[in-house]
């Protein structure tokens, strides 16, 4: 009598393995290092995590963020702002072109220090995410520590809001807080606000992808 076959059966993963999930697609606009975009990597990089990064995309070629982006294995594009001088929306054009070249769905603002013109402000409305570094509506634009010192706030910290044509008055997803001690100068109130932009932004992208995953 012969012996029925013997088949490989498939091991059951882990009962606390993360379960892999649909991925939002994700792009990301970078001018300079890209810390927040670090923090993106890697929080994207887990299976259960709903967003995946399928472009990072710079205005400056120059852009440390770049090799950081290519070492992670993702796809990286520049697209100099400069060739076309003083007309914004003429290089915003192409950037809006290779991200929907890119199959994004969401765009992530993380570092990009260009100020969009309506036209794709209007392209990727309640589709672009920026964070700055205050508790908006207190001190948007720039220098924002500097600013808090000299107001007195007791508290400081970064907020991650959707992009409209305002500059930083978008509606709000998500804040984070730290305390402003009387020893603070710039650059250590901005370090301890930067460690919490690092967990902040995750978070709220995460949140955003779970909505448009459904």
């Amino acid at each position: 009598m012969k012996k029925p076959p013997v088949r490989n059966r498939a091991k059951a993963p882990p009962k606390n393995a993360p379960k892999k999930i649909q991925k939002v697609p994700v792009a990301i606009l970078i001018s300079g290092r890209g810390s927040n975009m670090r923090a993106l990597i890697e929080a994207c990089a887990r299976l259960d995590y709903p967003a995946e990064i399928v472009l990072v995309l710079s205005n400056r070629p120059d852009a440390p963020g770049l090799q950081v982006a290519e070492n992670a294995g993702l796809k990286t594009l520049v697209i100099d702002h400069k060739p076309f001088g003083t007309d914004r929306e003429a290089h915003e054009r192409e950037v809006d072109a290779a991200l929907q070249a890119s199959g994004a769905m969401l765009v992530v603002l993380a570092g990009y220090m260009r100020v969009l013109t309506p036209w794709l402000v209007k392209a990727w409305e309640d589709r672009m995410l920026n964070i700055h570094p205050s508790l908006l509506p207190a001190f948007p634009g720039l220098h924002t520590h500097e600013a808090a010192l000299k107001a007195g706030a007791k508290e400081h910290g970064c907020t991650v809001h959707l992009v409209t044509s305002g500059v930083d008055e978008g509606p709000i997803l998500g804040q984070a807080s730290v305390p402003v001690l009387e020893t603070d100068t710039p650059e250590t109130l901005a370090a301890r606000v930067l460690e919490q932009e690092h967990l902040l932004y995750p978070d709220v992208l995460e949140m955003i992808c779970d909505v448009f995953a459904k």
